[in-house]
């Protein structure tokens, strides 16, 4: 048996070549610079690159409506504030996502409320969802976590039952499709990101998707600081903020968009490959696997570490061997959101509407799926992993059953 590469054996994954991330060409190049060039910086002129590329993205997402903004955290607060998010209302929210899925519920004055995961596939529980609905719930924020997409079969009855309205976070799901219709306005909204890491990119940006016509007119009102289109430019009907995306991230974007479509079949090809061998090999199982997921858009693949197939060793060690192997990967968002220390009593009580009263105390929070998932299983890959070649996909395989075969190595160390 060979020996391990965290002990200075060869790599099992040499050959997985990973692109380099971003990813960008000539034609990127010009898109950025005719921008340059022609001093129209920001989108309030006609010709807008950010006009074409909200119709464009909101077309490959099977939307109506796109109002493209400045980064994926104004996008979530432009998307609670269009659907009549207020102060004191309570947001559902997962326990396992990016701090902005909470944070946002809160920079509007509004209440998060934590809910379980769904021990088979970590998106929010619906379950937990019917059980966390009081008389102040208003909304549910539903994240499609690393690009895996919420049960919608299951959510929306719930939403619409309750009269909710249901925000769906796809900053990790650009080109998620659920039984053949992308994510994004399968509920009320959606609110997507394009910061540096994510599967199209500017560095930052956003966008607000939405098929409902009232929801997009309040949300073009919001993102332009109370500016009606058609009107004079310094006529403001209402009180708002300033979220526009500028023409040079704009010009990307479009530029970007060009490979998505094949980028993201690539990547759900070889997820799928990378699934299978993995439940064959035992102790990795990738998400539960659902025909209704007809295409899935990636941010990571998650995995779902059960040491009892390791030896009894830890999920942290596990990862510094895969690493060593030659495979990118971590643990994800490491805790909770709950456990964050931006959720002490002391700093949230500040920030929260006195109609919240009684505030959630999130410092004895309990949700044990969340807890178990985030301290003992989750291992994620970054998607551009899923761009390598089917060789480089079958790397990542040998590089966990190499490790399996001589996970004594690792134990007699611990």
């Amino acid at each position: 048996m060979a020996k391990l590469a965290i002990h200075g054996g060869p790599k099992a994954a040499e050959r997985l070549q990973v692109p380099s991330w971003p990813m960008y060409d000539e034609e990127d190049k010009r898109a950025l610079l005719d921008v340059l060039e022609n001093r129209h910086w920001c989108r309030l002129y006609s010709g807008s690159r950010v006009e074409a590329f909200e119709r464009a993205y909101a077309e490959y997402q099977d939307a109506q409506y796109g109002i493209a903004v400045s980064n994926g955290t104004v996008a979530l607060e432009l998307a609670l504030l269009a659907c009549g998010i207020r102060p004191g209302d309570e947001v559902l929210v997962p326990a396992v996502t990016f701090i902005a899925s909470a944070s946002a519920i809160v920079r509007v004055g509004a209440i998060p409320v934590f809910v379980d995961s769904d021990p088979e596939t970590l998106s929010i529980s619906p379950a937990g969802i019917e059980e966390a609905i009081t008389e102040r719930t208003r909304g549910v924020v539903a994240v499609h976590y690393g690009g895996y997409p919420i049960d919608f079969d299951a959510i929306l009855p719930i939403v619409q039952k309750h009269n909710l309205v249901l925000i769906e976070d796809c900053a990790h799901a650009q080109g998620t499709e659920w039984k053949g219709r992308k994510v994004g306005t399968l509920g009320h909204i959606g609110a997507f990101s394009f910061q540096e890491s994510k599967a199209l990119t500017a560095g930052e940006g956003g966008i607000v998707l939405t098929n409902d016509e009232e929801i997009a007119e309040r949300a073009s009102l919001l993102h332009n600081i109370g500016r009606v289109v058609g009107r004079p430019g310094y006529e403001h009907h209402v009180l708002a903020s300033n979220y526009r995306l500028s023409e040079l991230q704009g010009a990307l974007l479009l530029s970007q968009m060009r490979h998505l479509p094949e980028m993201v079949a690539r990547k759900h090809e070889n997820g799928e490959f990378l699934a299978q061998g993995l439940r064959e090999i035992g102790g990795v199982e990738p998400l539960k696997r659902d025909e209704r997921i007809t295409q899935r858009g990636y941010y990571f693949f998650i995995i779902r570490y059960d040491s009892e197939h390791f030896g009894g060793l830890h999920r942290d060690r596990f990862v510094e061997a895969l690493n060593a192997e030659g495979v990118p990967c971590s643990t994800g968002y490491g805790i909770p959101l709950y456990k964050q220390p931006a959720f002490k009593r002391e700093r949230v009580e500040p920030l929260l509407h006195p109609a919240s009263k009684p505030w959630p105390d999130y410092e004895h929070l309990h949700l044990p799926v969340a807890e178990r998932f985030c301290a003992e299983e989750q291992i994620t890959i970054p998607h551009q992993v899923l761009l390598a070649d089917r060789p480089g996909i079958q790397a990542i395989l040998d590089a966990v059953v190499k490790i399996k075969e001589n996970v004594g190595e690792l134990l007699s160390q611990a």
